[in-house]
């Protein structure tokens, strides 16, 4: 799938599948980084100073790897400036001539690079689009599950493109800064969680970050609906009632 802004139907750009919609909230301001900072501030700070065009994003799954990539999206996306956010997830449902012509777009995003690894054409086809983006001067920021020479790589220049600028393996949340990130997901979503029930949801539920923050937002929807007050007895309620409906 991809996003591109409104921007981007002003380019010579090949018709585009159905687009997605950037991820609820998700913005610099409400990454929470642990041992990530380094990471985040260079994907911040490429998108002001727009000295380095070339970042590598890696780790395993919620580690942070969608929310930086977006959140930089978003940013570019309300400067006015065309951008494009694609995730290779579901490659074998596009063509590699998605890439044609991304260039021309002052930012790309390409999440999970490591699904398309072993499969030549897409291979191929993104190694030009990394030398077409140098030529222009694009900003290119991919993410993948494994460092660049890890990645199983049917096309070995294709890793070197890749290992152009910036590297940085990303890292998931302690047990506590997950509990830091919950309370911060919650101020921007504009109610305040209190302690006991994150203490609740860390010892109850799954603790990847996306499952916890899913979690979270249902229960906002749900406290806003019911006029209720997050307590631990409405949160059992809530989620006792969705497994039902499951």
């Amino acid at each position: 799938m991809i996003q591109t802004t409104h921007n981007a139907t002003k380019l010579s750009l090949p018709q585009l599948p159905l687009a997605i919609t950037l991820q609820d909230g998700v913005s610099f301001e409400n990454y929470f980084s642990g041992l990530n900072l380094e990471a985040a501030q260079a994907v911040e700070s490429c998108l002001q100073i727009k000295s380095e065009r070339f970042i590598y994003l890696w780790g395993g799954s919620s580690v942070g790897k969608t929310h930086l990539l977006q959140s930089a999206c978003r940013v570019v996306s309300e400067q006015d400036n065309p951008c494009a956010y694609l995730t290779l997830k579901q490659a074998n449902e596009l063509s590699p001539e998605i890439f044609d012509g991304l260039e021309a777009l002052s930012l790309v995003c390409i999440d999970d690079v490591h699904a398309i690894a072993g499969q030549k054409q897409w291979e191929i086809a993104l190694f030009h689009l990394y030398n077409r983006a140098r030529a222009n001067n694009t900003l290119l920021i991919v993410s993948g599950d494994e460092s660049p020479g890890h990645l199983l790589l049917a096309l070995p220049d294709l890793s070197s493109r890749l290992a152009w600028g910036l590297i940085f393996q990303l890292h998931p949340l302690s047990d506590t800064d997950k509990f830091s990130a919950l309370q911060l997901r919650a101020r921007r979503r504009g109610f305040n969680m209190p302690d006991e029930v994150g203490r609740f949801l860390l010892s109850r539920y799954p603790r990847d970050t996306a499952g916890l923050f899913s979690i979270l937002d249902r229960l906002d929807h749900a406290s806003l609906a019911a006029k209720r007050r997050m307590t631990i007895p409405f949160v059992k309620m809530v989620l006792d009632q969705e497994k039902k409906e499951i």
